[in-house]
Protein backbone atom coordinates (compact mmCIF):
# COMPACT_ATOMS: atom_id res chain seq x y z
CA UNK A 1 0.00 0.00 0.00
CA UNK A 2 2.73 2.58 0.84
CA UNK A 3 4.45 1.76 -2.47
CA UNK A 4 1.23 2.35 -4.40
CA UNK A 5 0.73 5.72 -2.67
CA UNK A 6 4.32 6.75 -3.44
CA UNK A 7 3.92 5.90 -7.12
CA UNK A 8 0.61 7.78 -7.21
CA UNK A 9 2.22 10.84 -5.54
CA UNK A 10 5.09 10.88 -8.05
CA UNK A 11 2.65 10.54 -10.95
CA UNK A 12 0.53 13.42 -9.67
CA UNK A 13 3.63 15.57 -9.10
CA UNK A 14 4.93 14.95 -12.60
CA UNK A 15 1.51 15.67 -14.11
CA UNK A 16 1.17 18.92 -12.11
CA UNK A 17 4.66 19.97 -13.11
CA UNK A 18 3.84 19.44 -16.78
CA UNK A 19 0.53 21.30 -16.51
CA UNK A 20 1.94 24.21 -14.51
CA UNK A 21 5.15 24.49 -16.48
CA UNK A 22 7.51 23.85 -13.57
CA UNK A 23 11.03 25.17 -14.08
CA UNK A 24 14.10 24.77 -11.92
CA UNK A 25 14.80 27.86 -9.80
CA UNK A 26 18.36 28.32 -10.94
CA UNK A 27 20.23 31.38 -12.09
CA UNK A 28 21.18 30.68 -15.67
CA UNK A 29 23.52 33.64 -16.00
CA UNK A 30 27.23 33.12 -16.46
CA UNK A 31 29.78 35.66 -15.33
CA UNK A 32 33.42 36.61 -15.47
CA UNK A 33 35.37 38.93 -13.15
CA UNK A 34 38.23 41.20 -14.18
CA UNK A 35 40.43 42.81 -11.51
CA UNK A 36 43.46 44.98 -12.36
CA UNK A 37 45.42 47.80 -10.73
CA UNK A 38 46.93 50.59 -12.84
CA UNK A 39 49.49 53.12 -11.54
CA UNK A 40 48.40 56.74 -12.13
CA UNK A 41 49.11 60.24 -10.92
CA UNK A 42 46.73 61.62 -8.24
CA UNK A 43 45.35 64.16 -10.73
CA UNK A 44 45.09 61.80 -13.70
CA UNK A 45 42.03 61.79 -15.97
CA UNK A 46 39.45 58.99 -15.89
CA UNK A 47 36.94 58.13 -18.61
CA UNK A 48 34.42 55.25 -18.42
CA UNK A 49 31.67 54.23 -20.82
CA UNK A 50 29.19 51.39 -20.42
CA UNK A 51 25.79 50.47 -21.80
CA UNK A 52 24.03 48.22 -19.29
CA UNK A 53 24.95 47.53 -15.67
CA UNK A 54 26.55 49.89 -13.18
CA UNK A 55 29.50 52.20 -12.58
CA UNK A 56 30.58 52.85 -9.00
CA UNK A 57 33.57 55.09 -8.34
CA UNK A 58 35.04 55.20 -4.83
CA UNK A 59 37.72 57.64 -3.74
CA UNK A 60 40.62 56.27 -1.69
CA UNK A 61 43.04 58.17 0.56
CA UNK A 62 45.20 61.10 -0.46
CA UNK A 63 48.29 58.88 -0.80
CA UNK A 64 46.69 56.65 -3.43
CA UNK A 65 48.56 56.60 -6.74
CA UNK A 66 46.67 53.89 -8.57
CA UNK A 67 43.29 53.00 -10.04
CA UNK A 68 41.78 49.62 -9.29
CA UNK A 69 39.25 48.37 -11.81
CA UNK A 70 36.91 45.51 -10.92
CA UNK A 71 34.51 44.52 -13.67
CA UNK A 72 31.94 41.73 -13.51
CA UNK A 73 30.55 40.67 -16.87
CA UNK A 74 27.22 38.79 -16.90
CA UNK A 75 25.30 37.16 -19.73
CA UNK A 76 22.95 34.25 -20.44
CA UNK A 77 25.44 32.23 -22.47
CA UNK A 78 29.22 31.73 -22.57
CA UNK A 79 29.23 32.90 -26.18
CA UNK A 80 27.51 36.15 -25.32
CA UNK A 81 29.77 36.65 -22.29
CA UNK A 82 32.88 36.22 -24.42
CA UNK A 83 31.55 38.73 -26.96
CA UNK A 84 31.37 41.50 -24.33
CA UNK A 85 34.74 43.21 -24.08
CA UNK A 86 36.25 45.51 -21.45
CA UNK A 87 38.99 47.61 -23.01
CA UNK A 88 41.33 49.59 -20.74
CA UNK A 89 43.93 52.07 -21.92
CA UNK A 90 46.09 53.26 -19.02
CA UNK A 91 48.91 55.76 -18.71
CA UNK A 92 50.19 57.62 -15.64
CA UNK A 93 48.24 60.73 -16.68
CA UNK A 94 45.03 59.09 -17.90
CA UNK A 95 42.96 55.93 -17.89
CA UNK A 96 40.14 55.11 -20.28
CA UNK A 97 37.69 52.21 -19.84
CA UNK A 98 35.37 51.30 -22.68
CA UNK A 99 32.76 48.55 -22.74
CA UNK A 100 32.18 46.91 -26.13
CA UNK A 101 28.97 44.97 -26.72
CA UNK A 102 28.27 42.87 -29.83
CA UNK A 103 25.66 44.24 -32.24
CA UNK A 104 22.06 43.54 -31.29
CA UNK A 105 20.22 40.87 -33.23
CA UNK A 106 16.52 40.25 -33.86
CA UNK A 107 16.61 36.73 -32.44
CA UNK A 108 15.19 37.58 -29.02
CA UNK A 109 16.07 39.13 -25.68
CA UNK A 110 18.68 36.50 -24.76
CA UNK A 111 20.81 37.48 -27.73
CA UNK A 112 20.77 41.09 -26.54
CA UNK A 113 21.52 40.24 -22.94
CA UNK A 114 24.60 41.19 -21.01
CA UNK A 115 25.69 43.63 -18.34
CA UNK A 116 28.94 44.87 -16.88
CA UNK A 117 29.19 46.11 -13.29
CA UNK A 118 32.21 48.29 -12.51
CA UNK A 119 33.73 49.08 -9.12
CA UNK A 120 36.57 51.57 -9.59
CA UNK A 121 38.76 52.80 -6.73
CA UNK A 122 40.60 56.04 -7.53
CA UNK A 123 42.64 58.85 -5.95
CA UNK A 124 40.11 61.34 -4.55
CA UNK A 125 41.61 64.14 -6.67
CA UNK A 126 41.32 62.28 -9.98
CA UNK A 127 39.69 64.26 -12.79
CA UNK A 128 36.67 62.43 -14.19
CA UNK A 129 36.17 63.66 -17.73
CA UNK A 130 33.37 61.19 -18.46
CA UNK A 131 31.25 58.56 -16.74
CA UNK A 132 28.69 57.39 -19.26
CA UNK A 133 26.05 54.71 -18.70
CA UNK A 134 22.93 54.03 -20.77
CA UNK A 135 20.93 51.90 -18.34
CA UNK A 136 21.55 51.02 -14.71
CA UNK A 137 23.01 52.57 -11.59
CA UNK A 138 25.82 55.05 -11.11
CA UNK A 139 27.55 56.16 -7.90
CA UNK A 140 30.33 58.58 -6.97
CA UNK A 141 31.73 58.41 -3.45
CA UNK A 142 34.19 60.79 -1.79
CA UNK A 143 35.29 62.60 -4.96
CA UNK A 144 37.18 65.87 -4.34
CA UNK A 145 38.48 66.73 -7.79
CA UNK A 146 38.13 69.94 -9.77
CA UNK A 147 36.00 68.17 -12.37
CA UNK A 148 33.75 65.12 -12.45
CA UNK A 149 31.17 64.57 -15.19
CA UNK A 150 28.59 61.77 -15.08
CA UNK A 151 25.85 61.04 -17.58
CA UNK A 152 23.16 58.38 -17.07
CA UNK A 153 20.37 57.54 -19.50
CA UNK A 154 17.92 55.54 -17.39
CA UNK A 155 18.29 54.50 -13.76
CA UNK A 156 19.55 55.87 -10.45
CA UNK A 157 22.40 58.28 -9.85
CA UNK A 158 24.03 58.77 -6.42
CA UNK A 159 26.71 61.15 -5.12
CA UNK A 160 27.91 60.48 -1.58
CA UNK A 161 30.19 62.80 0.46
CA UNK A 162 31.60 64.45 -2.66
CA UNK A 163 33.40 67.75 -1.92
CA UNK A 164 34.47 68.43 -5.49
CA UNK A 165 32.93 69.88 -8.63
CA UNK A 166 30.29 67.55 -10.06
CA UNK A 167 28.30 67.90 -13.26
CA UNK A 168 25.54 65.27 -13.23
CA UNK A 169 23.07 64.53 -16.01
CA UNK A 170 20.16 62.07 -15.89
CA UNK A 171 17.58 61.43 -18.58
CA UNK A 172 15.05 59.24 -16.73
CA UNK A 173 15.18 58.16 -13.09
CA UNK A 174 16.08 59.54 -9.68
CA UNK A 175 19.12 61.37 -8.34
CA UNK A 176 20.33 61.58 -4.74
CA UNK A 177 23.12 63.69 -3.24
CA UNK A 178 23.99 62.78 0.35
CA UNK A 179 26.41 64.26 2.91
CA UNK A 180 26.97 62.57 6.24
CA UNK A 181 29.12 65.49 7.41
CA UNK A 182 30.02 68.95 6.14
CA UNK A 183 33.30 70.61 5.17
CA UNK A 184 33.69 74.29 4.33
CA UNK A 185 35.20 73.96 0.85
CA UNK A 186 34.80 75.69 -2.49
CA UNK A 187 32.96 73.38 -4.88
CA UNK A 188 29.78 73.17 -6.92
CA UNK A 189 27.23 70.48 -7.74
CA UNK A 190 25.18 70.91 -10.90
CA UNK A 191 22.49 68.30 -11.55
CA UNK A 192 20.15 68.17 -14.54
CA UNK A 193 17.25 65.71 -14.80
CA UNK A 194 14.90 65.39 -17.74
CA UNK A 195 12.29 63.06 -16.25
CA UNK A 196 12.67 62.20 -12.57
CA UNK A 197 13.25 63.50 -9.05
CA UNK A 198 16.22 65.05 -7.26
CA UNK A 199 16.92 64.57 -3.56
CA UNK A 200 19.63 66.23 -1.44
CA UNK A 201 20.46 65.26 2.16
CA UNK A 202 22.59 68.02 3.73
CA UNK A 203 23.77 68.65 7.33
CA UNK A 204 22.21 71.49 9.30
CA UNK A 205 25.47 73.42 9.71
CA UNK A 206 26.16 73.55 5.95
CA UNK A 207 26.55 76.92 4.23
CA UNK A 208 25.78 77.05 0.51
CA UNK A 209 24.08 78.80 -2.36
CA UNK A 210 20.97 76.87 -3.42
CA UNK A 211 19.54 77.20 -6.91
CA UNK A 212 16.69 74.91 -7.97
CA UNK A 213 14.10 74.91 -10.73
CA UNK A 214 11.51 72.44 -11.98
CA UNK A 215 9.32 73.00 -15.00
CA UNK A 216 6.36 70.82 -14.03
CA UNK A 217 7.05 69.61 -10.48
CA UNK A 218 7.48 71.22 -7.08
CA UNK A 219 10.30 72.01 -4.67
CA UNK A 220 10.42 71.20 -0.94
CA UNK A 221 13.19 72.88 1.05
CA UNK A 222 13.90 72.20 4.74
CA UNK A 223 16.36 75.11 4.86
CA UNK A 224 13.72 77.73 4.09
CA UNK A 225 12.89 80.03 7.00
CA UNK A 226 9.42 79.65 8.46
CA UNK A 227 8.28 82.96 7.02
CA UNK A 228 9.51 81.85 3.58
CA UNK A 229 7.57 78.61 3.56
CA UNK A 230 4.37 78.66 1.56
CA UNK A 231 1.35 76.43 1.41
CA UNK A 232 1.21 76.64 -2.37
CA UNK A 233 3.78 74.67 -4.41
CA UNK A 234 6.90 76.48 -5.58
CA UNK A 235 9.00 75.57 -8.61
CA UNK A 236 11.96 77.93 -8.29
CA UNK A 237 14.50 78.75 -5.54
CA UNK A 238 17.57 80.97 -5.42
CA UNK A 239 18.76 81.52 -1.85
CA UNK A 240 21.77 81.60 0.47
CA UNK A 241 21.85 79.09 3.33
CA UNK A 242 24.04 79.81 6.34
CA UNK A 243 25.42 82.93 4.70
CA UNK A 244 26.14 81.19 1.40
CA UNK A 245 29.57 79.79 2.13
CA UNK A 246 31.74 78.64 -0.77
CA UNK A 247 29.50 75.90 -2.13
CA UNK A 248 26.79 75.97 -4.80
CA UNK A 249 24.06 73.39 -5.34
CA UNK A 250 22.10 73.73 -8.55
CA UNK A 251 19.22 71.39 -9.49
CA UNK A 252 17.25 71.53 -12.72
CA UNK A 253 14.40 69.15 -13.51
CA UNK A 254 12.08 69.18 -16.49
CA UNK A 255 9.44 66.77 -15.22
CA UNK A 256 9.93 65.91 -11.54
CA UNK A 257 10.28 67.18 -7.98
CA UNK A 258 13.21 68.49 -5.93
CA UNK A 259 13.58 67.80 -2.21
CA UNK A 260 16.27 69.48 -0.08
CA UNK A 261 16.38 67.69 3.29
CA UNK A 262 18.17 68.99 6.39
CA UNK A 263 19.67 66.61 8.94
CA UNK A 264 21.82 66.64 12.08
CA UNK A 265 24.83 64.32 11.64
Amino acid sequence: MPTTRAILFVSISITACVLLGCRPAVDRTVEEMIDHVYPVEPTATLSVSNRDGSIRVYAAGSETRSVRVEAVKKAYSPERLKAISVQVSAQPSSISIETIYPPNSDAGFSDRSGTVDYVIVVPHTIRISKLELTNGEMQLDGIRSDEARAQLGNGRLFAHNCFGNLNLSLKTGNLAIVYEWWEEREFSIHATIQDGNAFAYIPTEAAFHLIAHTATGKIANDFAEKEQRRTEPINKIDMLVGGGGKTTFQFETQDGNVKIAEHNP
